[in-house]
């Protein structure tokens, strides 16, 4: 019978280690997934030099995979000579129309002024230029915080 008992206590012990590598592997595959899809984000967003590297195995990873074939994302890369909507390079930005619209009009006003452009186009500016300082909202009307170029040249 102690020869029964000993089998039985080693098997309890077996099934133990084994519920422990189990859990283990769980946590760790868990980990490995987390790592893999963080190394593919930093592939996609790092300027190539780290996508060259390859595993302890000298097989490419699934990130220098991901980032050997950039051409089948379907994205079409913005050109550096895209031209502005009004064609002509003398006229003044959104950014700067919208800053020198600003002059106790509301967001509505200046959209109206601002023709042809999208309004999600002017609401980015308008929020840009408040992070910078440039505009202020007071009582729902935008104001310029500094003088425009414009004024400044008039004031000289």
């Amino acid at each position: 019978m102690s020869t029964l008992d000993e089998v039985t206590k080693e098997k309890q012990r077996i099934s133990e280690a084994l519920a422990r590598v189990d859990a283990q592997r769980e946590k760790l595959s868990g980990q490995l997934s987390e790592l893999e899809a963080t190394e593919r984000v930093l592939a996609r967003y790092s300027q190539g030099g780290q996508a060259n590297r390859m595993t302890s195995r000298n097989k490419p990873t699934t990130a220098t995979k991901a980032a050997a074939a950039p051409a089948q994302s379907g994205r079409r890369r913005r050109t550096t000579t895209a031209k502005s909507a009004s064609g002509d390079r003398g006229s003044p930005s959104l950014g700067d129309q919208i800053l020198a619209l600003a002059m106790g009009k509301t967001r509505q006003e200046i959209a109206a002024a601002c023709r042809g452009v999208r309004p999600n186009h002017i609401g980015i500016a308008i929020a840009r230029h408040k992070r910078a300082g440039r505009i202020e909202e007071r009582e729902g009307k935008l104001y310029a915080t500094h003088p425009t170029e414009n004024e400044q040249h008039a004031a000289v």
